[in-house]
């Protein structure tokens, strides 16, 4: 039987064309560039739990801390970029630490943004039986002796949430940075430190349990499960903060990869049995799809550029 020239054309390249591969192949493991113990180890589960059930494949979950957030990061980002590999992270390490290290090695550049799942609200806690209730108790007693506070890391967003207090008060705190929240939450638990600025979620069992008391927030509005709480801005206090966590691949990484795993993440977040993880630690979800999201790294990356000359902090 004799083929058409046409007939023989479209066998040539359907045989030239390269197999689809099939996505996923093999475990994928997502980082949290933080130490155990934070809130975000649980919910970052949950949706591992969601993704393998939805993609048929294991879904490891992996803490690897230090820098905040720039170490975790920085293994995600040289990783081969297939979509099995990813970062779950707040914004830190990727619009925040390039302005404050030099040479640090990862930037927004290095990643392919595949969705927002959460604000990180921070806020500001104190021991139950310190005598301040408010941020503005907190400057005056600032301003007759030094205080002390933790956060999760040098140059961390809940670190410059309190640089903006400092600023707005004309007051001076001494900062004590941690490998993420755990560890100076217990200092403060400890008297070791005079109060805390953490992610409120990561704070939430010590604060329901009446250890700690909840001072102000420094998202744009109240914390949903602390309706009670005034942000720093109700307070008097031009010390806004947002944070946004989110997953990211590496650059690199092929389209209809990061569409699929845009559509799990969605899914995920809708799940019921993520949303009871969320909300019994206190996590404010909020999805942003991809195009969104990667808009908004850029967007924050330069922004941080801005605030943090404005703040006269100098790369070092």
């Amino acid at each position: 039987m004799r083929l058409s020239a046409a007939a023989l054309l479209a066998a040539a390249l359907l045989a030239a064309a390269p197999a689809a591969v099939a996505f996923p192949d093999r475990p994928i493991t997502v980082v949290l560039p933080y130490s155990p113990g934070s809130a975000a180890d649980a919910y970052a589960r949950a949706l591992g739990d969601h993704m393998a059930r939805v993609l048929g494949q294991n879904v490891v979950v992996t803490n690897r801390d230090g820098g905040s957030g720039v170490v975790g990061m920085r293994s995600v980002a040289v990783a081969p970029p297939d979509g099995h590999t990813l970062g779950l992270t707040p914004m830190t390490p990727i619009v925040v630490q390039p302005h404050l290290v030099r040479d640090l090695g990862i930037g927004p550049e290095s990643f392919a943004p595949v969705c927002g799942t959460n604000e990180n609200v921070i806020g500001v806690v104190v021991r139950a039986d310190s005598p301040v209730r408010d941020l503005p108790a907190l400057v005056a007693l600032g301003r007759e002796r030094q205080l002390s506070f933790g956060s999760a890391g040098p140059n961390s967003l809940p670190q410059l949430a309190v640089w903006r207090v400092q600023r707005a008060a004309g007051v001076d705190f001494t900062h004590v940075p941690y490998r993420g929240d755990p560890p100076h939450l217990n200092e403060l638990l400890g008297g070791r430190l005079d109060f805390s600025s953490a992610v409120v979620a990561s704070a939430s069992g010590l604060i329901g349990s009446g250890r700690l008391r909840l001072i102000a927030v420094f998202s744009r509005r109240r914390h949903p499960d602390y309706p009670d709480v005034p942000t720093a801005r109700e307070q008097g206090f031009d010390a806004e903060q947002f944070s946004q966590v989110g997953i990211y691949a590496p650059r690199g990484t092929p389209e209809p990869v990061l569409d699929r795993l845009e559509e799990v993440c969605r899914t995920g977040l809708d799940d019921p049995a993520f949303r009871r993880v969320a909300a019994s630690s206190r996590v404010v979800v909020n999805f942003v799809p991809r195009a969104d999201f990667a808009r908004m790294v850029q967007d924050e990356f330069a922004n941080y550029a801005r605030i943090l000359r404005e703040l006269g902090v100098r790369p070092e």
